[in-house]
């Protein structure tokens, strides 16, 4: 892991080449996802059932077996253990119950002139739900995209998941029975996203696209956006540690592993005032890597994007953080209340000595699926409101069109709109 120090002359210059992230723009990627998407739009099935060959090694005659249908999703539900099924039934039990806190109603109220005016709220009608099946299988991950979208009522939710050579995670299709995706298909990958973007023969339209991806994901949901909308354009999962120096230093080495074992870009930094402390959290991490499954992993990451920042103090750690604007925030300090107001930009925040990232993850309720390189500066954590439409309400009475035509038809005239002002004079009534 790279040491910096917040006083050093040439700090910003080394933290902003620290938290660069800008792989989804690579030419090289770009002009792959392109290709897949075009093709994918000019050939359908066809084209899905090539790059499924191709990349997951699938061997089937049609798209449509690409499909798994419900009987599979029950059958995987009831092959998991118990303590695994009861573990997805109270996580979802909890997601579901955070969200519907989220849930908003349709409003109006009438203006002086009698005029209605409000906005009316209104589930999308078909989502796609990519979940990850690369490197890991990520039930966790169905539980966070699809819940929320049925809390907010959607009509039909297609999930795609990869599944290479045909192997697919029993805990992710149980998540699916659990959570209430309508199809899964196992197809992954940037034609997945194109798929669900222009549909296909047999993988239908939808309206919008979320959930997290490899680089090739996240760039073709950068690539159809616009088609259709999508939650955000992800980058690699990023944990930013702010401690007092008197936590266990293992716990905070773990902490950082929990990120660092999902790909070698993803991101661990730990900032704090005690030289000492992070000197402690060196080496508990030198000492706990081995033990590792996924040492490998955890080694590239930190060596490539982690990084240990001696700060003046936690002031100068939060303004930091502000700065970086990390996906997640742990606050491993004495009282995380005093600082939670100074904190503008994250994610989600952790708070407290007790309260693990990987809690967030998988069961705590909100949701998991955040912001990252830099973008909670202005993008905010999946949720209810991610798949609800609002449509503007306008309501005139007689009397409130005499009162708003004049103004509308001043304003048009000074833009040269002569058929706006007109249409709005030809309400006002002359005779009255």
């Amino acid at each position: 892991m790279k040491w910096l120090r917040s006083t050093d002359t040439d700090f910003a210059d080394s933290l902003r080449a620290l938290t660069a992230w800008n792989e989804t723009e690579d030419p090289a990627v770009v002009s792959s996802v392109d290709a897949i998407v075009r093709d994918v739009i000019a050939r359908g099935d066809a084209a899905v059932l090539d790059y499924s060959h191709r990349f997951d090694g699938l061997s089937v005659a049609s798209v449509s077996q690409l499909e798994v249908h419900q009987p599979r999703l029950q059958a995987a539900l009831g092959a998991i253990s118990a303590p695994q099924r009861e573990a997805l039934e109270q996580a979802s039990t909890r997601i579901r119950d955070y969200h519907e806190h989220q849930l908003q109603d349709s409003w109006s109220y009438r203006d002086a002139h009698g005029n209605r005016l409000g906005q009316q709220l209104t589930p999308l009608q078909r989502v796609g739900v990519y979940v990850p099946g690369g490197k890991a299988s990520y039930p966790s991950s169905v539980l966070m995209n699809v819940i929320p979208a049925k809390v907010a009522g959607v009509e039909e939710i297609v999930m795609v998941v990869p599944a290479p050579t045909g192997n697919i995670n029993d805990m992710v299709l149980a998540a699916a029975a659990i959570a209430g995706a309508d199809r899964v298909f196992t197809v992954g990958g940037a034609h997945a996203v194109a798929a669900l973007a222009y549909g296909t023969e047999t993988i239908p339209r939808v309206d919008k696209i979320v959930g997290p991806g490899n680089i090739y994901v996240a760039t073709a949901k950068r690539r159809v956006f616009g088609q259709v909308g999508i939650d955000m354009v992800a980058g690699p999962s990023e944990i930013l540690i702010i401690s007092d120096g008197d936590s266990n230093p293992d716990w905070i080495a773990m902490d950082l592993f929990s990120q660092a074992e999902h790909d070698e870009n993803a991101q661990s930094i730990l900032l704090s005032p005690d030289r000492e402390f992070l000197s402690a959290v060196s080496a508990s991490i030198d000492r706990l890597l081995p033990t590792m499954e996924r040492a490998e992993i955890i080694t590239a990451s930190l060596e490539r994007r982690g990084a240990m920042i001696e700060t003046v103090d936690l002031a100068d750690a939060v303004n930091i953080s502000n700065r970086i604007a990390p996906e997640h925030l742990e606050l491993a300090v004495a009282e995380p209340e005093q600082w939670l107001p100074e904190i503008r930009h994250a994610g989600a925040i952790f708070m407290g000595r007790y309260t693990p990232e990987a809690l967030g993850d998988y069961c705590a309720g909100p949701n998991h699926v955040l912001p990252t390189a830099g973008t909670a500066r202005f993008s905010s954590p999946l949720g209810v409101y991610d798949f609800q439409k609002r449509s503007s309400i306008i309501h005139c009475s007689p009397e409130g069109a005499q009162a708003l035509a004049p103004l509308a038809s001043t304003l048009a005239r000074g833009e040269s709109l002569e058929a706006h002002a007109r249409s709005a004079e030809y309400r006002i009534d002359t005779d009255s």
